[in-house]
Formats: C-alpha cells, structure tokens, sequence
C-alpha cells in the first residue's frame, strides 16, 4: 500500500523526530537521500553538470546540501539562487565543497531567524539573507546541464510559481528535473493545479508520498516518485493506493467447504435493444470466476447465453449492478434493484435520477462528464479538482463514488476512511465498454462480500492491470480487457489466508 499524508501530519511528525535529532540531523537526511537518488537517475555522478533551483524554504537547504555531495562526488554544480534569502549552512556547505551559487549578489549575508517563509520551518539549522544586489550571470551553458534539482518552494509553498522561478525555468527548458519533495507550484494537499508549476522527470519524496504525488492533475507533473525514509512515526494517512499484494490480500478464495451461492451471486440489469453490447461486456466483466454465479436480467439475454451459458436468468442477488447502456430502462432497472435490499454499482444511464443517499449500500461509478451532469456543476472543474468532487458526491450520495480517470479516485462516504487512488492501467484504456467492464468486475466482488470501498478500489486495480497486460504496449478492446482479467488474479502474490 502506497499512503500519502497532509502537509500537516508531515510537519507534526518532522517536528516529533527533530526533537529526538540533534540539530540539522533530519534536513542532513533528506540532503543524502536527494542526492543518492541523483545519482541513480544519472548513471554517475563524476562529470556531470547539476543546477540547483534555490529557493527561501527547507527544499532550497535540502537541494544545497544534496549539491555539496554531488560536487564532493565529481560533479560541477552550480546553485541559481532564486531568492533573497537561502539556507547559509547549504551555501558554505556547496561553496566548500566546490560548487558555485549564482543569482542576487551573495556576498552579503546577514543572520535570519524567523524560519522558512514556504512554511517549512522544520528542518531548518539556520537561514542567511542576501541583501540586494546585482543578479550574477550564470557560469553554465545550460544546454551542457545534466540535470535541474528543483528546490524552490516546499510542502508549504501556494500554487503557481513567482516569475524569477518561471523564468529560470523557461532557460533551463528540456533539461531533466528532479523534484525536491514535490514538483514547485502543484497544491500538495489536494493535487491540483493552479498556474506555472514544475514537471518533473522524477519526484524524491521525503519519509512517505504526498496526495499530489497520487492525485491527478499534479500526479502528472511528477513523473516517477522514489519514497527516501527519513524516519518519521505518521498516523492513519489521508489517501492510499493499492499495490499488487494488497489487491491479493482482498480476493475472495473459496474455501474447500463453498457452493456456488455462498461465493456470491450478482445479478446484471444492464444493456438495451439500442446497447445490447453493453450488456455482453457487463456480463463478461462479472464473469470472471470471482462470484459463484452471475445473473442477467435484460434484452439482450440471447446474446449474453450464447457467449457466456454459464450465466442464468432472473432471481435473487448479493448485489446488482445497473445501469450500463440501459437506456430508456436504465430508471426501472435502478428502481428493481433498490428495492431488493442488497449493495448495488450504479453507472452511466442510471445514474441520472439520482438525488440523494439510495438507503442500501452503493458504488457509483461516473466518469467527469456523467458527475457533472449529476451535481450540476462544470466537467472541466472537476477533472481540475477530482479528489474534491469525489469527497462531495461521496458525502451527497451516502455512497462510494469511483470517479473514473487517467488515476482513478475512490471516495467514501466516511470522512475518517482514505480516499483511495488506483494507478494501474495504460492511455489504450481510454475505449468504448471498458467501464462497462469495470462495473460488472466491481459486482462481482461486492457479492462476493467485499466491503464497497475495497471491492471498488480492488476492481478499478485489476481492470487497470489486465488492460495493461492485454494491451501489451498497444492497442486493447474492453472484450480484451475482460478476458485478462483471470490471467492478472492468477498472477497476483501468494498471500497467507486470514486467521480464523
């Protein structure tokens, strides 16, 4: 399990473990880490020309110090002070050890105590001020760089980025970056963007991963994410995402005593004279092995047996899924399966009439679009603020909400329960019926007695994984996607059954 915490439980257990630290011990910590990572990115380090984008908070003294060791290493390093105020311990540090620092005159440093103004003030040994001057040319042609550290806001930095940082940027354009933390400029609590912000080719993370480094749109920005443990003791976290043995760990295992109505039946009402397709796909998705038995109720029963006879006709169910390509049935199709008590998955068509909590446990599975549509608000600002507007109609609802996308995001309607980010899948994904795929594959194991955040966040992992694998680096088909799905379960971690 990947968990990420809040900037705020970061700071509480950064503050816990300095007090345990003698001082400058943790910021000496994240600089090792930082600069090892480095190292790893770039093959070496003897060689290689670094720049360092140095602003006023502890990322700025992590990157000075991380730089120090580089140059110590062989590597020609030179610091773009972006600010009028830097780490003095980092400077003598990269100055000692043979780098360069460039930018306002840093000739004349004063002491600064008033700690970091990004918010950070955890880390920091100590501060210097640079007083004005004039700006330093450069020593580095910067199509020679290696690689770009960027050190200039941290966790406590607001979006967007000031414009000596945005135009340090554009001169050091197509040189990678390796983001300090966080890329500079993304909100790290929520993910969003709001302005210029660093895209980075890698993110080190200091002591656990951050919602940004999860959260879509500001995921994006950084690239790959290494975790550096720094030692800190964190709480429950805010948001998790499930890896391969987490996934394991959930699957529904028949035990030797087991029949197929005790491994779940879920029924399908989805499909319609005008989407026949849309049921044959629901269908195939439901029918992977994870339940005992699978239901289908709708007009497309003639098509549904001829590919799958193993699945039966109308009766009860531990869980219904509706909705997809239901058309004109899609409000009857709701209203059967709400009345008949058991958890449901919601999608597409039947998720119009919706107005409030249905009164039985429930997934609804919307993309931006169709969640736009449901609570009235623009489709845009919703694919800019995912983990937002799933929080909200989870809340509104009383009921998980998958909101589908590039990371798929998976709220529940506890507050106290992680939100729940999948990473899996591939752009290829992006195909007609894959989420009608993915609503049957959640069905299954909702009745296959899964609890609807788990059954949700673990169906979104495996319909990611086997497109994935069934795409292969190329093109794939939601029939494609269904049919991986078994081969993705078989290749899951051995897990020790749970205690009895």
């Amino acid at each position: 399990m990947r968990r990420a915490h809040s900037v705020e439980q970061v700071r509480a257990a950064e503050r816990a473990l300095m007090a345990s630290l003698p001082e400058g011990a943790l910021m000496q910590r994240a600089a090792a880490g930082l600069a090892y990572a480095v190292i790893d990115h770039l093959g070496g380090a003897y060689g290689k020309r670094v720049v360092l984008l140095v602003g006023s908070g502890d990322n700025g003294g992590d990157a000075l110090y991380a730089g120090a060791l580089l140059a110590r290493r062989g590597a020609w390093v030179e610091a773009w002070l972006l600010s009028d105020r830097a780490h003095a311990g980092g400077v003598a540090a990269l100055r000692a050890a043979g780098g360069h620092c460039v930018g306002l005159d840093t000739g004349s440093f004063v002491p600064h105590e008033t700690g970091s103004t990004d918010g950070g003030a955890a880390r920091r040994a100590d501060a210097t001020l640079v007083e004005p001057g004039e700006r330093q040319r450069a020593r580095v042609e910067t199509n020679t760089v290696d690689v770009v550290i960027d050190g200039i806001v941290g966790i406590g930095g607001k979006p967007g980025l000031r414009p000596e940082a945005e135009a340090a940027l554009e001169g050091l354009a197509g040189v990678p970056v390796v983001a300090v933390d966080t890329p500079s400029g993304v909100c790290v609590d929520t993910g969003e963007i709001d302005g210029a912000h660093v895209s980075a080719d890698l993110t080190v993370s200091f002591g656990t991963y951050k919602p940004c480094h999860l959260l879509d749109p500001a995921a994006s920005a950084c690239g790959t994410v290494r975790l550096v443990d720094i030692g800190l003791e964190l709480p429950a976290p805010i948001i998790e995402s499930l890896e391969a043995v987490d996934v394991a760990a959930l699957m529904p295992r028949p035990a030797p005593d087991v029949h197929k109505y005790s491994r779940g039946v879920v029924g399908l009402r989805v499909g319609s004279a005008t989407y026949p397709g849309a049921a044959l796909l629901a269908v195939s998705g439901a029918n992977t092995g994870l339940a005992g038995m699978v239901r289908y109720v709708g007009t497309a029963s003639e098509w549904v047996k001829r590919l799958h006879p193993e699945v039966v006709g109308d009766g009860q169910a531990q869980a219904w899924v509706v909705g997809s390509g239901s058309a004109d049935g899609a409000n009857s199709a709701l209203a059967f399966a709400r009345a008949s008590g058991v958890p449901l998955v919601i999608d597409a068509d039947s998720l119009r009439p919706l107005t409030g909590p249905l009164g039985v446990p429930a997934i609804l599975t919307p993309h931006a679009g169709e969640l736009a549509a449901l609570i009235r608000e623009d489709r845009g600002d919703i694919e800019a603020r995912p983990l937002h507007y799933a929080r909200l109609a989870a809340k509104r609802f009383d009921a998980v909400v998958l909101l589908k996308g590039r990371r798929t995001t998976i709220a529940s309607p506890d507050p106290d329960t992680p939100v729940r980010v999948n990473t899996t899948g591939t752009s290829w994904l992006a195909t007609a019926g894959s989420g009608d795929v993915l609503g049957g594959l959640i069905g299954s194991l909702l009745a296959a007695g899964l609890a609807p955040i788990d059954a949700a966040s673990a169906g979104a992992w495996l319909h990611g994984a086997a497109a994935t694998l069934a795409s292969a680096g190329g093109p794939v088909t939601a029939s494609g996607v269904a049919a991986a799905i078994p081969a993705v379960i078989r290749s899951l971690p051995a897990v020790s059954p749970p205690s009895r």
